[in-house]
């Protein structure tokens, strides 16, 4: 499928490894960076969902998303791990439910970017929690300068150039990724009060969140295969 992933935020916490091992799959390891896990609460905006050389799916097609992700590798090749997919449309969460398996979640979501301040928020109303609480974030970042010349470690969290999600009872499923290279900038989280990371199944993250924003670029997902 052909999408476009825009006004991006990249907002990154590091948890020790054994702690986000215990909630993957079998035949998955954390892929890490310098020794420790790290997992992202990363809101944008989808736009353009479509088939390659076919218009976009009309309305369907964009909304705000929000998820919640770690990084991952099976036999040598790294990937992404979502824990969740929070967005404001039940069709798209259905399709990729039963298509790419993956663990979409429909509530309020919004992502809007006014200058150089961007602000974000969910409040999730499918699936709730089995204590019947619902999962919200509100989020309040601001853009800085741009980088030129990335870190290794801001390439590890952007350039991920595949996803893992289940297949079934044992087996797994992986989505090769193509997209041109992130345009990225600093960024600062003015305000943040989140309950997705949690309800993922993690601790409240206690480190400092290394952050960044990136404009955007289209995307290409390719079609699932068992692996």
């Amino acid at each position: 499928m052909k999408q476009g992933w825009y006004d991006l935020v990249y907002v990154h916490f590091e948890y020790p490894v054994d702690v986000v091992q215990q909630l993957l799959p079998k035949g998955l390891e954390v892929d890490t960076y310098d020794d420790k896990a790290w997992v992202g609460l990363i809101p944008f905006s989808m736009r353009g969902i479509g088939i390659p050389r076919l218009p976009a799916i009309p309305y369907l097609g964009s909304f705000p998303e929000v998820n919640v992700r770690t990084y991952v590798t099976r036999n040598g090749v790294p990937g992404v791990w979502f824990f969740s997919l929070d967005i404001n449309r039940m069709a798209p969460t259905f399709v990729a439910r039963t298509t790419y398996k993956l663990p979409y979640c429909f509530g309020a979501v919004s992502h809007m970017r006014e200058g150089d301040d961007v602000y974000t928020t969910v409040r999730r109303r499918w699936p709730r929690l089995q204590n019947g609480n619902s999962p919200r974030t509100a989020m309040h970042v601001r853009i800085g300068d741009h980088i030129d010349t990335p870190t290794d470690f801001d390439v590890f969290v952007s350039a991920r150039w595949g996803l893992y999600s289940h297949a079934g009872r044992k087996s797994l499923r992986y989505a090769p990724v193509e997209h041109p290279p992130w345009p990225l900038q600093r960024a600062s989280v003015v305000s943040l009060d989140d309950s997705l990371i949690t309800a993922a199944g993690l601790p409240a993250p206690r480190s400092e969140p290394h952050v960044m924003f990136s404009s955007g670029v289209p995307v290409l997902v390719g079609l699932p295969h068992k692996v």
